[in-house]
């Protein structure tokens, strides 16, 4: 078995806090035998106004929050699904035509293995353009994102690790995707609203989980009592069954779990369903 975590924070507008809060779950989190960890969307820059001024200064990989991710990484010998972190276009676009009029960036989901290093960079695909009956009203993501176009699994000592993040979730074609390229366990670093969270997100977890026989790791944002912005929380590790086999409500901490590979097999060997599929969606070409 392997352990892993997923860290849930209550991140602010001062990035230093964020990165101290960050650092403290981590810890908690090597110290309780945790192998993969992972934090929520935006953990670092939740409640950062200049996107635009962020994303330029994380376009390096000595970066405020990805020189903290490898830092972290290394120092604790751990593998670290960092959330999100805005990164401008140019140095991580996998679009065919120069986007240069676009000022837009990506938010970029990074796998950073045990030695300090990068070894994927999922930019998300579905952006959160949505109106939601809470203090902010209405969402627009896209006003300062770029959607990314190409699905992300990644090979790691704990199995065949498949990317996603937060409004991904509603999306269960992108999870079948990532099961046919070989996935087992699924991550889903999130600001799950606090209104959508408590009537989905756990919903939506389970779901993803049971319909894929693959693990899930939610790791939310926690600050349910945020005046304008609040988020539900409620991070949790599901097993392929759709057991919770560990969760936390509201605020801050570390939610662990065991990934058994073996019972996964088991379970995708006594009712293959990725088999018995008679029909799948398929984008139409234009």
């Amino acid at each position: 078995m392997n352990r892993v975590a997923a860290l849930q924070m209550t991140s602010g507008g001062n990035l230093q806090a964020n990165l101290q809060q960050a650092a403290e779950l981590i810890g908690r989190a090597a110290n309780q035998g945790a192998q993969l960890l992972v934090l929520p969307e935006y953990f670092a820059y939740h409640g950062c106004r200049d996107v635009s001024a962020i994303a330029e200064q994380e376009q390096s990989p000595a970066g405020s929050a990805r020189s903290f991710l490898s830092e972290q990484a290394k120092l604790h010998q751990v593998w670290v699904v960092g959330g999100t972190i805005p990164v401008a276009q140019p140095m991580v676009s996998t679009h065919p035509v120069s986007n240069s009029h676009d000022n837009r960036v990506m938010a970029s989901c990074f796998v950073v293995n045990d030695q300090g290093s990068e070894v994927a960079c999922y930019q998300k695909m579905h952006l959160f353009d949505v109106q939601v009956d809470d203090a902010k009203g209405s969402y627009r993501e896209s006003d300062d994102y770029c959607h990314g176009d190409q699905p992300m699994v990644v090979d790691t000592p704990f199995g065949r690790l498949g990317l996603s993040v937060c409004y991904d979730l509603r999306f269960p074609e992108l999870y079948r995707y990532l099961v046919d390229q070989g996935a087992e366990l699924i991550v889903v670093p999130s600001a799950f609203t606090a209104k959508t969270g408590e009537a989905h997100w756990q919903l939506l977890l389970r779901a993803r989980a049971v319909e894929n026989l693959s693990y899930v790791v939610g790791a939310n944002m926690g600050d349910r009592s945020h005046p304008k912005q609040p988020t539900w929380g409620g991070s949790a590790i599901v097993d392929p069954w759709g057991n919770i086999l560990s969760e936390l409500e509201g605020g801050q901490g570390v939610v662990i779990g065991d990934i058994d590979l073996d019972y996964l097999k088991k379970l995708r060997q006594k009712m293959p369903v990725h088999e018995h599929r008679r029909f799948s969606v398929v984008k139409p070409s234009h």
